[in-house]
């Protein structure tokens, strides 16, 4: 699924299309094209099969089609939605990261998403330039989404017809009562909003009367997935008895933006991979040798997170006692000490690991892909190391006082020494476009690291493989010092 850009109806149309193959009993294989973790959520709960990312800024080739027809296997037929416009992705000069490039990589047809709103013969205009654009890309046909009328939509098709190739397939009207809720970072995510049957069901008739599915169909080739297994081998920790590291993940509505991959590529260097949640529970999982602290909305329940004093506790003695914790952009917030609500006015106390404040803001402070190159050793690479990834938040961090340190100096003078701002280094170096003023940093102390960066490990395998070697080696420390 693509579209002439955001805002078109692009994820509605495409979960309403999931839901009306899944309800007809195909065996769907639902992906998502770029970094978005939230569509992917909601395409794994109506096709019942999870949603994977494809990217072609972030993932090779060779990865993004190892993805494509490893998760295609056994499935009847896939469903790819785009990403932005379909010629839109890391910059305005090249097709790097866009849905056009992913969707000749893999070799699959295009189905136009075209707003109807305010158009009628304009439509032609943009759907004969779409398909001219680029010779290469397929388009097997377009939809017009926010259609005011069948009659509407009979101006906008004989238009079509008689200008362009490109056939239509049909069109969604426009209806309110399926327009899904928003807030800061997009969608409400599918951990926090169950679509009703009433809504699926909506959905599912409004492809079934407008959109000539059954053409489309008809229309694709056959695609095979040939063995690709993924060439990751899992290091041996000793004997094949022997387990590997346990990994706690934080996975609640306050923490759920996590690609799949990330997990699946800690799970193949043998983690043993546990979920907690830190809304819901007062302590960490027993006999955990290692922390992922994903994105989310922790801004959102930060009233709530607050209140975990004997889980902030437990996460900070970790930290002191070199645990290795790995926390990216929300994850990171809730690391820090201090967190703003979304009124921006009113902190709340965090886990303290690291000694900043997170300041929420209405605006947008950063946004858009990311390439570091590790300053220096950390728990998820060694010096040298590169990684990509995407960074997008709406809070930025401030150190704290200096008079403030100076008075909690004093009164911790007789206790344990604690994380103070010069232990805290910044271990990122950000590749940027030229021109390009990026504030990101990857901060780490003792062995926590935390960054706004959403990190994907299909981008280099081996900095996934170095964290579950540092997880494992802080198991065999501990259990030394046991015995």
């Amino acid at each position: 699924m693509g579209a002439t850009g955001s805002g078109t109806g692009k994820t509605t149309i495409s979960l309403a299309i999931l839901s009306y193959l899944a309800g007809l009993g195909y065996k769907v294989a639902p992906f998502k094209v770029g970094p978005d973790f939230i569509d992917p959520g909601h395409h794994t709960k109506i096709a019942g099969k999870t949603s994977f990312n494809l990217d072609s800024w972030m993932l090779s080739r060779e990865y993004n089609t190892q993805v494509f027809n490893e998760k295609t296997k056994g499935s009847d037929i896939a469903v790819v939605e785009g990403v932005m416009g379909l010629f839109d992705g890391y910059d305005g000069l090249s097709e790097t990261g866009s849905t056009a490039q992913m969707a000749k990589w893999l070799g699959l047809p295009v189905v136009l998403i075209v707003s109807a709103k305010g158009k009628a013969r304009s439509a032609a205009a943009i759907v004969k330039g779409f398909e001219e654009f680029d010779k290469d890309l397929k388009i097997a046909g377009v939809i017009f989404s926010k259609t005011g009328s069948l009659r509407h939509y009979e101006y906008l098709k004989e238009a079509v017809e008689q200008n362009c190739k490109t056939r239509c397939l049909g069109f969604m009207p426009k209806n309110d009562s399926i327009v899904l809720p928003e807030r800061h970072l997009g969608l409400v995510t599918s951990d926090e909003l169950d679509l009703s049957s009433k809504v699926l069901s909506t959905l599912s008739s409004m492809v079934r009367d407008h959109v000539d599915i059954k053409g489309l169909i008809n229309s694709l080739d056959s695609f095979d997935t040939p063995d690709t297994s993924c060439k990751i081998e899992k290091k041996r920790y000793g004997s094949d008895s022997e387990q590997g590291p346990t990994i706690a993940i934080a996975r609640d509505k306050a923490f759920c933006f996590y690609y799949q991959d990330n997990l699946d590529i800690l799970k193949k260097f043998r983690a043993n991979i546990i979920e907690f949640s830190p809304l819901n529970d007062d302590r960490l999982p027993p006999d955990i040798d290692g922390i992922y602290f994903g994105g989310g909305y922790p801004e959102v329940y930060a009233r709530e997170l607050s209140q975990k004093t004997n889980l902030f506790q437990e996460i900070k003695k970790n930290s002191v006692s070199g645990m290795p914790i790995y926390g990216e952009c929300g994850g990171f917030m809730f690391l820090c000490k201090d967190l703003s609500g979304m009124d921006e006015a009113q902190n709340y106390p965090m886990a303290g690991c690291f000694n900043f404040k997170v300041q929420m803001s209405k605006r947008l402070r950063s946004l858009g892909y990311r390439e570091i190159t590790l300053k220096k050793d950390t728990i998820i690479g060694k010096k040298g190391a590169v990684l990509k990834g995407h960074e997008f938040h709406y809070s930025s961090i401030e150190t704290q006082k200096p008079e403030t340190k100076k008075r909690e100096t004093q009164n911790l003078a007789n206790q344990k020494p604690q994380n103070q701002r010069n232990d805290i280094l910044d271990v990122y170096s950000v590749t940027s476009r030229a021109g390009q003023d990026l504030s990101l940093k990857g901060y780490q102390v003792y062995n926590t690291l935390g960054s706004y960066l959403h990190v994907h490990f299909g981008s280099n395998q081996e900095c996934a493989k170095h964290f579950v070697d540092t997880c494992k080696g802080f198991k065999d420390k501990k259990n030394k010092n046991v015995i």
